[in-house]
């Protein structure tokens, strides 16, 4: 009975309890609770998980505490329950369990709702739209400059500026004395002033230095490689185009027709009308005259005076003044000539630096050259320098041409002036200062024979007649015919032939100023068939192109027998010219027509041999000409010139020259023409053979190509003289020289 009393009694107290708790949660006011909540909040978030157990223990202690001052006897009561927990079945815990529960529950209500710490999710938006309460956009603030207002903010209200009464005075006290002036910053958009934090100012530093702006930011990351070497089995980016790609937008072209609609109902004004009361303007130069308009755009000012230097100092240096024989020699020039107009003076200081003499003088000059020398503005061309350079073809596409030297010719021991080759191209001749004529075979450079002649040889000339071997031979005033017999029995013959019938036309020849004999003894042996005496020394012969006919040249001013032609198979010489026409120095003969061409010394003269008249005469523009050869086609002459110039004339185009080379440095020699290619080449002192691509073509409209092709060189410059002569091989595309050195050279 005690124990079922007792069991009673703690049902009644605890519904008792129940009841009073839920009284107390009704009357408390929202206030309180607002409080409590607050100071639950707060104390929540600095706890951590072990410090809500310990208050969840404490409170359930406290709890205890609370409901055990409630009860009336607590010892009665505990006794009570510890027989009931004793002698109670599992039906009796389960409901225990389900009140404890309850408790707690309460106890939450009256606690309050406790909510948990939340991280704020806007904490890390880096919208700009957010934070930016002007909404004009990206636009020149200075737009707003007129107006009182910077801008409209998200409901469309103007943003007004902010009243800033400084002025320079206010803006340097700041400076002095805020210590974050440095770091304060005006926003336009807002108008207001911004101090940046530390974070900001080293991001700016940062920028500024070229860095990135994020710290953590590793620009030296490995790269990661897309594109590997394997072969993969499908492409990465192949994907086909969009069909939107290949049609109009119909989006756009809305947009564009609805805004087209409204510009054209007035809706909206394309251009903003300018206010006319702001002032309006005028053209100030626009009544006046086109010609002063004129002048004053051709308006130049004058030259400025040049600044004084170290010579016009009260205290030069030392260098810079004359000394007494700068001095005498200063007085005695013109005033024209003087480097200085006046004499540098040394003074120890400024105040001691008198009046100069010449101001007065100075400045009238000064106007004589302002007003005497009138200054004018020309227009200046913009050329490409490279333009002005003619397009000129590679000389490797003009091959063939002699490049390299082959064989050296050595057996002379003077200077070897003047050198042949034979019209079948086998054999050389030569002729030397030391009185002998060489010949010379061309592909082993074997002397054949020696021919002495008893003086220096001037020139040599081979007869281009193929059925002859004849060789013309000038030594001082005598020419002599050479048969060297180097060529077949029916050339021999016919050589032998024509020699013997000129015997039967001696007697019928009367005497002049040239005279013929025949040779005997020792040197009919040597192959010395003829010997044509003149007047005087002898520095030139050539032949005609069939053979027959020989031109000699004798430089003289005092006569006028300086150039004869012989006729060999009548053995007959004749002067073509009763007066002279000047200094002689070379001679040739037209290879189809019958013209004959005179060098002197600053012109060419030709002459038509049938008609006896000249017919044209070509200025060289140069001092003295030394040499000279026509082209195989009869229409081109070139010409080389003691003062370094090689003259191409064409005689269909002027008669002044066509091209002029100045390739050479010293004195040019020889020239020669090739018979079959397109070749020249020319001689000098310089110790050079410069070959050149001369190609002339069948239309008369245009005008010769000519090319400098390759540079010659390996004679050696002996007493200031290099190359003497030059001449092409008949049938292949080489080149022989002769020089100074004794030597003669070829080159393939």
């Amino acid at each position: 009975m005690e124990e079922s009393s007792s069991s009673t009694r703690s049902g009644e107290q605890r519904e008792k309890m129940k009841k009073v708790l839920e009284k107390t949660v009704k009357k408390r006011s929202k206030e309180e609770q607002e409080e409590q909540e607050d100071e639950i909040f707060n104390f929540n978030n600095k706890c951590t998980e072990e410090e809500e157990e310990e208050r969840e223990e404490n409170l359930s202690d406290s709890e205890d505490s609370v409901f055990s001052g409630l009860e009336d006897s607590g010892s009665d009561s505990a006794d009570d329950e510890d027989e009931e927990e004793e002698g109670s079945d599992h039906n009796g815990a389960e409901n225990d369990d389900e009140d404890l529960k309850i408790e707690e529950e309460e106890k939450k209500k009256m606690m309050g709702p406790v909510t948990e710490k939340k991280e704020d999710e806007y904490k890390q938006d880096s919208s700009d739209e957010e934070d930016i309460r002007n909404t004009v956009g990206n636009i020149p603030m200075e737009w707003y400059k007129d107006f009182p207002h910077i801008g409209y903010n998200l409901d469309g209200k103007k943003i007004y500026k902010p009243i800033r009464n400084k002025d320079e005075l206010d803006e340097f006290l700041d400076k002095m004395e805020d210590p974050n002036y440095w770091r304060t910053v005006h926003d336009k958009q807002t108008g207001s002033d911004i101090v940046l934090s530390d974070e900001q100012v080293a991001l700016v530093n940062r920028l500024q230095r070229g860095q990135f702006g994020d710290v953590d930011f590793n620009e030296y990351q490995p790269q990661v490689e897309f594109f590997s070497q394997d072969v993969m089995l499908h492409p990465v980016t192949n994907r086909p185009a969009d069909k939107r790609s290949f049609i109009p937008s119909l989006i756009e072209k809305q947009k564009v027709s609805k805004l087209v609609h409204a510009i054209k109902m007035g809706w909206i004004k394309p251009r903003r009308t300018e206010d006319a009361s702001r002032g309006r303007y005028y053209d100030l130069w626009a009544n006046e005259d086109s010609s002063i308009l004129a002048k004053h755009k051709m308006h130049l000012p004058a030259p400025k005076i040049p600044l004084p230097g170290h010579q016009e100092s009260y205290n030069p240096p030392p260098e810079y003044l004359f000394t007494d024989e700068e001095r005498a020699l200063w007085e005695q020039q013109d005033a024209s000539d003087r480097k200085l107009p006046f004499v540098p003076m040394r003074f120890s200081s400024l105040r001691q630096v008198p009046a100069f003499p010449r101001f007065l003088h100075e400045r009238f000059e000064r106007c004589l050259d302002l007003y005497l020398c009138p200054r004018q503005r020309k227009m200046r061309v913009n050329v490409n320098p490279e333009d002005l350079i003619p397009k000129l073809p590679k000389p490797r596409d003009l091959q063939p041409f002699p490049t390299t030297q082959s064989l050296v010719y050595r057996g002379h021991s003077g200077l070897v002036r003047s050198i042949s080759v034979s019209p079948s191209g086998q054999w050389l001749a030569s002729g030397s200062d030391d009185g002998s004529v060489r010949f010379w075979e061309v592909r082993s450079s074997r002397c054949m024979g020696t021919v002495q002649v008893g003086g220096a040889v001037k020139s040599i000339a081979w007869n281009p007649n193929p059925l002859l071997c004849l060789l013309a031979v000038a030594q001082g005033s005598v020419v002599l015919i050479l048969s060297p017999s180097l060529a077949d029995r029916q050339v021999v013959l016919s050589t032998e032939r024509l020699l013997s019938g000129q015997q039967e036309a001696e007697s019928t020849e009367e005497a002049g100023p040239v005279t013929w004999s025949d040779m005997e003894g020792e040197e009919l042996s040597h192959g010395i068939r003829l010997k044509i005496q003149h007047p005087k020394a002898v520095h030139q012969v050539t032949w005609h192109a069939k053979g027959d006919y020989l031109a000699s040249v004798m430089p003289d001013h005092s006569s006028h027998l300086q150039v004869f032609i012989h006729q060999v198979s009548r053995r007959r010489s004749q002067n073509p010219f009763r007066k002279n026409k000047g200094l002689v120095q070379c001679v040739s003969f037209h290879p189809v027509r019958p013209y004959f061409f005179v060098g002197t010394q600053r012109s060419v003269r030709i002459y038509n041999l049938v008609k006896q008249e000249m017919t044209k005469k070509l200025q060289a523009n140069s001092k003295w000409i030394s040499s000279m050869a026509v082209h195989p086609g009869g229409d081109h002459v070139i010409c080389g010139s003691y003062d370094c110039r090689l003259s191409w004339f064409d005689l269909d185009l002027s008669t002044k020259p066509y091209k002029m080379l100045r390739h050479h440095k010293k004195a040019v020699r020889g020239v020669a023409h090739h018979r079959l290619y397109p070749l020249f080449a020319s001689a000098s002192d310089d110790g050079s053979v410069i070959v050149c691509h001369g190609t002339v073509y069948s239309d008369l409209l245009q005008n010769p190509l000519i090319v400098p092709v390759k540079v010659l060189r390996g004679h050696v410059i002996t007493h200031d003289l290099g190359v003497l002569d030059v001449t092409f091989h008949p049938t292949q595309p080489w080149i022989f020289s002769s020089g100074a050195d004794a030597t003669i050279r070829l080159f393939t």
